[in-house]
């Protein structure tokens, strides 16, 4: 069976023992839920998955529950408050001072001051009990079709029915090891609205800044749960969602519905990023691979790609420019509107999984060593 994989590839190491613990290890899983985040000078030079702006603030996330901001451009850097201490994957604002994180054992942080300090809004056990209520309240209604049915409909209900009740087995096992399974990608609009998506196609959406979630994954096109590993949106306002096996699950109004386009792709898509121009998204991910569509992926049209290198991440830094990042140090630019792109390894080959761009031209990258600036080539700043 080939290997599974997910956002945050560098991780696929720590990831698979997340995803495979037996019950006797679920203390362990317990233990950083309930562990604080240690305080680190080197906070900034671990690993960190994930970034982003909040007004003049920039902010990171990665292992041990580290949470960095800074308000110099990446010059200097403090630490947040951060009740938990496993890996972090994901970290969004809908507003400056609103934000989420998600990452490991299903975690979803939120803080109100801007990163100085998080709260636990929700872990794996919270969101499998979600899934578990949905798939429940599905067995039910299709039981009752079964009961209203003729003879002529009913095997093929029955066959969903065995299919909810094998989900359902699956989803209290979870529940029996413990909040296990990560959460990968969160975005967010605005201090109420957001969607976190993760492994085994979960999938979860709120609309009260996270006071309650709401079970979405049976919403996408998705029957064999694999895993959903970035969630954006891109000019026009149509929302997106990428992961394992090409898919490509597409919103036009706003998380309320969703369609599966047919991906150019069957591997696994690591990003997905609005270019800037109207309905226009470019996903990438897995051996380099990258496409661009101008019309929420009905078409497509492949982008070479000499590197071969894994894409994580990706910026538009400005008009017509985009930057996409991944594994070996792998920096891509382009400055013609993704038609084509400049490629560049940096001496460290570090793997990169997020990009921030900055004044004067400039990029902070963050990924395996921490976070470093760069011009934007990709070369160290003295």
């Amino acid at each position: 069976m080939a290997k599974r994989l997910m956002r945050k590839s560098l991780c696929a190491a720590g990831m698979a023992v997340s995803l495979m613990v037996p019950a006797s290890a679920a203390y362990a899983v317990a233990d950083v839920l309930e562990t604080p985040a240690m305080k680190s000078d080197l906070a900034p030079k671990r690993l960190l998955n994930d970034a982003v702006r909040a007004g003049d603030r920039i902010l990171a996330a990665g292992e041990r529950g580290h949470i960095i901001y800074s308000d110099d451009n990446g010059k200097t850097w403090v630490q947040g408050d951060v009740p938990v201490s496993t890996t972090l994957t994901g970290i969004s604002f809908g507003t400056e001072t609103h934000g989420w994180a998600v990452g490991h054992s299903g975690v979803i942080l939120h803080t109100n001051d801007a990163g100085a300090t998080w709260q636990l809004q929700m872990t794996g056990e919270d969101a499998a009990r979600l899934a578990i209520a949905a798939k429940e309240e599905q067995a039910e209604a299709i039981q009752e079709r079964i009961d209203e049915a003729p003879e002529d409909e009913k095997g093929d209900l029955e066959w969903a029915l065995d299919d909810i009740y094998f989900a359902l087995d699956n989803l209290k096992s979870d529940l029996d090891i413990g909040p296990v399974n990560p959460l990968l990608d969160i975005w967010f609009e605005n201090e109420r609205h957001g969607i976190a998506v993760g492994a085994y196609g979960m999938a979860l959406q709120t609309r009260d800044g996270g006071q309650t979630w709401q079970y979405m994954a049976d919403e996408l096109d998705n029957p064999q749960s694999f895993h959903l590993n970035d969630v954006a949106r891109v000019t026009g306002g149509a929302l997106v969602i990428v992961g394992e096996a090409g898919q490509v699950h597409v919103s036009a109004d706003n998380g309320g519905s969703w369609e599966r386009r047919e991906s150019p792709y069957d591997g696994s898509l690591f990003g997905v990023l609005g270019t800037g121009q109207m309905n226009e998204m470019l996903i990438f991910g897995l051996r380099g691979n990258m496409f661009i569509s101008s019309d929420l992926g009905r078409t497509w049209r492949a982008i070479t790609n000499t590197a071969g290198a894994t894409l994580n991440s990706g910026a538009v830094p400005d008009k017509n420019e985009v930057v996409l990042v991944g594994n070996g140090g792998t920096v891509l630019f382009s400055a013609n509107g993704a038609e084509s792109f400049r490629e560049y390894f940096r001496d460290d080959r570090e793997g990169i999984m997020d990009v921030v761009p900055v004044s004067g031209n400039n990029l902070l990258l963050f990924g395996e060593g921490g976070v470093k600036r760069t011009d934007a080539r990709g070369r160290n700043l003295q």
